[in-house]
């Protein structure tokens, strides 16, 4: 078939195009456009081989094998197919599993069954040598490109080199049409700049129940004249109830066995997980926020299948872009319109079950996990913008982030 297949190695292209701009193979110090960098890919390959593109498959480590925000994206591109390895950790550092494996195995199916006649390879790993060799014995011609090394040295197996038909470099002229350094100096993965509706999550002035339990803990207990014990000294009388919010110990007292039906006590209070800080609210959830539907409720099963649709092929998995998804969906499903003007009342609070639901959400695109083991804080506040925004737009509301943000 008259036709060319490019195979990238994504750490390898990525990390070259770190190292080359950025000093470092670290991907996280580089921006990429993915767009303009699959077009530059096609662009090129058509251009060497003299031949229409079939097609571009983009091999890359994810952790679980779970698809990346940047994964999503390019998936849903014309002519791009994402396989994934597994990325795991070992003394602190990222490993891809499988990912040459993959990219032996298709490289060799492929020229088995004369899917093309050229082959592109992104690569620099020595392991593609024998699907090489395999590939030119059923007569593909198989090209190898290069990122252009800092160093000046090669970056590639040798082997892999002298095996190849024809030979491509990238340069750095090539790379900066869609990869760019991030200029944060001292810092390998910089924080994205605030959004103006995330700032205004943050500043939103706390309830009047939580300035109270604030002003509860930090104010100095009275002194107060205790009787002498035996040995002498004064004795503090046990606290009549619990101050402020229980430990996980206070509450423990009150399950023993003797409790046939334990009871939180009065002064339990519970967090809000939308807010900032430490902030408290009653232990028992207002009537509107308890009685508000989640999605799940108000999604018909067909609805349901074309929502994993639309997951699957649209949404990109930029955390503010799942939050903005999430609430359009859950707007355009209630039947009592009174519950929007509820939740914008409640702002930037979300209640419990909504909440916890559109972090669920999330975490299907990869939001939520692998970010060095722990749950990424910014992520949710980026959701919850989102979500807001969303309901927002639906109700005519505007929200103005403070000065200087």
């Amino acid at each position: 078939m008259d036709r060319c297949i490019v195979l990238v190695d994504a750490g390898y292209l990525l990390g070259a195009a770190a190292s080359l701009l950025a000093g470092e193979p670290s991907r996280s110090r580089i921006t990429v456009d993915h767009t303009a960098l699959i077009q530059g890919l096609r662009e090129r390959a058509e251009a060497d081989t003299r031949q229409p593109l079939l097609r571009i498959y983009w091999f890359d480590g994810a952790p679980d094998r779970v698809p990346q925000p940047e994964h999503r994206r390019l998936r849903v591109m014309p002519r791009v197919t994402v396989r994934l390895g597994a990325l795991t950790r070992s003394d602190g550092r990222w490993a891809q599993k499988g990912v040459d494996a993959a990219m032996h195995a298709e490289l060799t199916e492929l020229a088995r069954n004369r899917a093309c006649s050229d082959i592109v390879l992104v690569t620099g790993d020595g392991d593609l040598l024998p699907g090489m060799m395999a590939a030119k014995e059923h007569g593909v011609a198989v090209h190898l490109w290069a990122v252009q090394a800092a160093d000046g040295d090669y970056n590639q197996s040798e082997d892999l080199v002298a095996e190849a038909d024809e030979r491509r470099v990238l340069d750095r002229a090539w790379i900066t049409q869609a990869v760019r350094p991030k200029e944060h100096p001292g810092t390998c993965a910089p924080p994205p700049a605030p959004r103006p509706e995330i700032a205004a999550i943050l500043s939103a002035p706390l309830p009047e129940s939580a300035l109270a339990a604030a002003a509860e803990r930090t104010a100095p207990e009275p002194r107060e004249q205790a009787p002498a014990g035996q040995n002498g000294t004064a004795e503090r009388p046990a606290a009549s109830g619990t101050k402020g919010v229980p430990t996980p110990k206070d509450l423990a007292a009150l399950r023993g066995p003797a409790a046939a039906h334990p009871q939180p006590p009065a002064s339990a209070t519970l967090r809000w997980s939308s807010d900032r800080g430490w902030v408290d609210r009653p232990a028992a959830e207002p009537a509107e926020a308890a009685s508000m539907p989640t999605l799940a409720q108000l999604t018909t099963a067909e609805q349901r299948w074309a929502d994993r649709e639309e997951d699957i092929t649209t949404v990109g998995g930029d955390p503010y872009e799942v939050g903005q998804v999430f609430a359009r969906r859950w707007v355009e499903r209630l039947g009592d319109q009174s519950h929007i003007q509820k939740l914008s009342a409640m702002y930037p609070r979300i209640p419990h079950r909504v909440d916890g639901e559109l972090l669920r959400y999330a975490a299907r695109f990869g939001l939520l996990a692998h970010k060095d083991d722990q749950i990424d804080e910014r992520d949710r506040y980026a959701i919850r913008a989102g979500f807001w925004r969303e309901l927002d737009q639906r109700t005519g509301t505007e929200r103005t982030a403070p000065s200087g943000e």
